[in-house]
């Protein structure tokens, strides 16, 4: 879009920008005017369905059609999951699982591999993602940047923009030119898939990353307009959010809906694992647990936030060079659902509450009740007490700041016994709750769903296992109460029905409550966090259901007076359900389940599902091996290669006094290793070569004079301190052996695994510092150099730019499924060369895994970690990421259906880079089956790439 001068210089004011940010036209998008939205029932769960919507927020929450939404949000990467059929897995298990929407970084650099190109093709299909999204009626906030952060090489930013003229995130015209061809590139696929047009799902749109922009900078703040004038240009009708999550300018904008901006639920794991005790996601999952997520979430729903960002739902893989420089190739990130897509255990924590704020509809419009948090009478116990002004619900978060269990009263609350919390834990309570037709007292568990189904009100609380869960109804007629287990005790005194039920003894407990002051029948159902991540509810057009028992439930729909429910089971389960009235038959991923009607009112299955079969995967043997690098041998044709002569660039590092400029972006090559061949003359007075080159994270050098071993430099390892560098230089002193101090030409060959580039702050250009060799010193002389340079091959369709590097392995397609190696030498496992350079192994193997199992397979590498080498994994042609024995600290890399064969012939090539000081392997390479279940996804194949 060109703008007038008029139009950019009025956008660049504060009430522009906050107009820009709010919303406008027809789709009523903004602030809600002066009338107050009473407290009701949320807007049903999105879908395409063509009508429009109305999207607006007020100082409590959005507003979806007149109706408040509470957004309980996870950021989720389908590019970390080049296997398209396997979004929807995720989507339906996050949606399982509580969620409600969904956040989606749009990475500028994966779609973009050269400027004005922009392909949403293949793993890359935007369109397709969103469409999913929508038919598992999930909503959408939509994060096209242009910069995300995200752990990204630059940042999401393109590598071709690394060597191109403007300075990043300003509103320098050239970047600008680049940066609004990209919006609009992905706002031509998001229009289509708005929810005020009713085309699909995406709810929101947030733009940039990072804080808003200071006051005092008129550039940044001009950027940002233009990139707000942009969108709204393209019909994008959405609010628009700011780039920490706030719908208008902090410092003029109204008062609007909280947002969780910190994306929380986890961290990067860095190279080496410092932070982690080298434990790396693992330590990262540990110490975000299930009570670290829950005092998170309930901090932030007691500081009455409404939009939620929970975290990270799915981070899965950053294959090839996609991850940022500080991280290694997982990307797991201590998610709710792990690499693998299994449920991690700080799932329970994030699912309760996800069904508690889509459900109960109180907790949309809460207000601060007394004068801010209030120590229990024991003092240990923090209690914050919110209330919703309309339906008089109170609602208490209480936090345990201590090391040890307590047990304290908790006065002026309302309820009437002493309330239990774990060590560190946090727990949301109430009264004065409305559960359908009845109103509950209090509690001393937390309320995880209310809904109403079949005539019925059911409402579920949780708790830790073991803890004694006790609730009060209000009750002015005695009702009858029957237990469908033995757990539970009731009594009634007073107007009050209180139950008492141990929390995971036997699993659910159910307790009914019928007749008294209401003819419809009340469940309560008691589960502790394992139980509770069994109970799965779901919307139907013909009302609400909720079904226990299954690893998962994916869909439930009833036709005629049959439930046709699907999804997965691992260990050996039942099914019970509580649904809509009429069902007499169930069926289960399309087989009759037989049913009776249980104590509790709900449908029953008659036995058991069995577990999942023990899952055989093959031993990898017949591995072939090859040598490369014939780059390093002076008599290799490099004539085709590029000449680097360049003088100036626009990167940040300084060009060597005297030049040439041997930066690889300066020549096209952004991603993976980039070899150098420089021709000198005598060399006879030449002692050493001192090679400065800059790199990533864990970047690395080696250098041969006429093919004979010069050494290998690497960077430290990074610390605590350095974890989050993401440049980094040094220079390699290497000593010329004697014997190669004589007159004539040499050739001097130099490999660069350049890592990543870096993020970068607004107008520091920091993704713009070298990556490769800087410059070359002799001592003891100073012959000319004449400079050649070969990286990557162009980038291919299938993977795009971030598959490859310029390995000559790569560049004759050795990692190839049909790269003929027939010629190559066999070899058996563990390794031992030690050899300074590339060696390649490659393997076939075939799976039979049965149409109707949805298993998780890993590769796993293991050897002695004093040996210095590392590994690039290709399967099928992919690139799945790179294993660095000595450094660490993943061991084991998730191999994606799809890209994975299930049933058929898989290729494994290995591309083992080492030092030549110590042996290198590989020793251990084993398929790991990481998770499997009966049910899963229908999932295509994926092309291997140059097919």
């Amino acid at each position: 879009m060109e703008l007038s001068r008029r139009t950019f210089t009025a956008l660049t004011g504060t009430a522009a920008l906050g107009l820009a940010l709010a919303g406008s036209g027809g789709a009523a998008t903004g602030p809600q005017g002066p009338r107050v939205v009473p407290t009701g029932p949320p807007p049903p769960p999105p879908a395409a369905d063509g009508a429009r919507h109305h999207v607006a927020f007020d100082r409590h929450s959005l507003l979806v059609d007149g109706r408040r939404l509470v957004l309980w949000s996870a950021e989720t990467h389908p590019f970390r999951l080049p296997s398209p059929s396997l979004w929807r897995d995720v989507l339906q298990k996050l949606r399982a699982h509580g969620f409600n929407a969904v956040d989606v970084p749009v990475p500028w650099n994966l779609h973009s591999p050269a400027p004005g190109v922009h392909d949403f093709t293949g793993v890359r299909d935007l369109d397709r993602f969103l469409t999913t999204a929508a038919e598992e009626r999930l909503y959408v906030v939509l994060r096209p940047g242009p910069y995300l952060g995200a752990d990204l090489d630059a940042g999401g930013l393109p590598g071709w923009l690394t060597a191109a003229a403007g300075t990043a995130r300003t509103d320098d015209p050239e970047y600008l030119r680049h940066a609004e061809e990209w919006l609009g590139a992905v706002d031509a696929i998001a229009v289509r898939h708005l929810f005020t047009a009713g085309g699909g799902t995406v709810l929101l749109y947030r733009l940039e990353d990072g804080s808003p922009v200071p006051a005092d900078d008129p550039a940044g703040r001009a950027h940002r307009a233009r990139l707000y004038a942009k969108v709204r240009a393209d019909r994008i009708d959405v609010p628009v959010l700011d780039g920490d999550g706030w719908f208008g300018d902090r410092g003029t904008g109204p008062r609007t809906a909280g947002f969780s901006a910190g994306a929380g639920g986890g961290a990067a794991g860095p190279w080496g694992g410092a932070p982690s005790g080298g434990e790396g996601h693992a330590g990262v999952r540990e110490a975000h647990d299930a009570v670290h997520e829950r005092r998170r979430r309930l901090t932030a729903l007691a500081g009455r936030i409404t939009v939620h960002r929970t975290g990270m739902g799915f981070g899965g893989t950053s294959w090839g060079w996609l991850p940022g420089p500080g991280v290694y190739t997982s990307y797991d990130h201590g998610a709710v659902l792990d690499e693998g897509r299994r449920p991690a255990p700080n799932m329970a924590a994030v699912q309760q509450l996800g069904h508690l704020v889509r459900t109960v509809p109180d907790l949309a419009r809460l207000e601060e009740a007394g004068d801010g948090p209030r120590r229990a009478a024991d003092g240990r116990l923090t209690v914050r007490h919110l209330a919703n002004p309309d339906t008089g619900a109170r609602v208490y978060v209480v936090h345990n700041d201590t090391d040890e269990e307590v047990r304290a009263p908790l006065p002026g609350t309302g309820i009437e016994v002493p309330v239990t919390v774990a060590a560190g834990d946090a727990k949301l309570l109430a009264t004065g709750l409305r559960l359908g037709h009845r109103t509950l007292a209090w509690t001393t568990a937390q309320p995880m769903l209310s809904i109403s189904t079949g005539r019925q009100d059911v409402a579920v609380f949780v708790g830790r296992h073991g803890e004694s869960a006790q609730l009060a109804l209000d009750c002015e007629r005695q009702p009858g109460v029957d237990r469908a287990d033995t757990e539970p005790a009731w009594a009634y005194e007073r107007g009050r029905l209180n139950v008492v039920v141990p929390l995971g003894v036997g699993g659910l407990s159910r307790v009914l409550v019928k007749d008294g002051d209401s003819e419809t029948p009340l469940v309560l159902l008691f589960a502790d966090d394992e139980t509770a991540l069994r109970l799965w509810p779901y919307e139907t057009p013909a009302g609400p259901l909720l079904v226990y028992g299954p690893a998962l439930l994916r869909s439930a729909e009833l036709r005629d007076s049959t439930l046709h429910l699907t999804g997965d089971v691992g260990i050996e389960t039942g099914v019970e359900v509580w649904g809509p009235r009429g069902i007499a038959e169930v069926t289960w991923n399309g087989e009759p389940v037989p049913t009776y009607v249980g104590r509790a009112r709900s449908r029953v299955m008659e036995g058991l599902m069995p577990a999942v079969r023990a899952v055989a995967l093959p031993a990898l043997d017949g591995w072939r091996f090859r040598t490369e690098n014939p780059e390093s041998d002076p008599d290799f044709d490099d004539s085709a290669w590029t000449v680097a002569d360049r003088t100036t660039s626009h990167s940040t590092t300084p060009v060597p006094e005297g030049g040439p400029v041997l930066f690889a972006d300066d020549y096209g090559f952004h991603h993976g290793d980039v070899w150098y061949r420089g021709r000198l003359g005598d060399t006879s007075g030449i002692r050493s070569v001192a090679l400065s080159y800059s790199t990533g994270t864990q970047g690395l050098l080696m250098a041969w004079l006429d093919g004979r071993p010069l050494g290998t430099h690497r960077m430290p390892v990074p610390d605590e301190d350095t974890a989050g560098q993401g440049t980094w230089t040094a220079t390699a002193r290497l000593d010329v052996p004697e014997a190669l101090r004589t007159p004539g030409e040499h050739v001097l060959s130099v490999l660069v695994r350049p890592m990543q580039h870096a993020g970068t702050a607004p107008g520091e250009d920091a993704h713009k510092a070298a990556r490769g060799l800087v410059a070359a010193e002799f001592t003891g002389g100073a012959p000319a150099v004449e400079w050649r340079i070969r990286g990557a091959a162009e980038p291919e369709r299938v993977c795009g730019p971030y598959n490859n590097g310029g390995l000559y392995g790569e560049r004759r397609g050795w990692h190839l499924p049909d790269h003929d190696d027939r010629r190559w030498r066999a070899v058996e496992l563990p390794r031992a060369e030690r050899r300074q350079g590339v060696a390649w192994y490659r393997t076939r193997f075939r799976l039979g895994l049965g149409p109707d199992l949805d298993a998780s397979v890993g590769l796993t590498l293991e050897d002695d970690p004093e040996r210095a080498y590392r590994v690039q994994v290709f399967l099928n042609g992919w690139n799945l990421g790179q294993y660095v024995n000595d450094v660490g600290p993943q061991h084991t890399f998730v191999l994606p259906n799809g890209i994975l064969r299930a049933r058929g012939a898989n290729t494994l090539a290995l591309a083992v880079l080492s030092d030549g000081t110590t042996p290198a392997g590989p020793h251990t390479v084993r398929l790991t089956l990481l998770d499997a279940v009966r049910g899963g996804v229908p999932v295509e194949p994926v092309d291997s790439p140059g097919r």
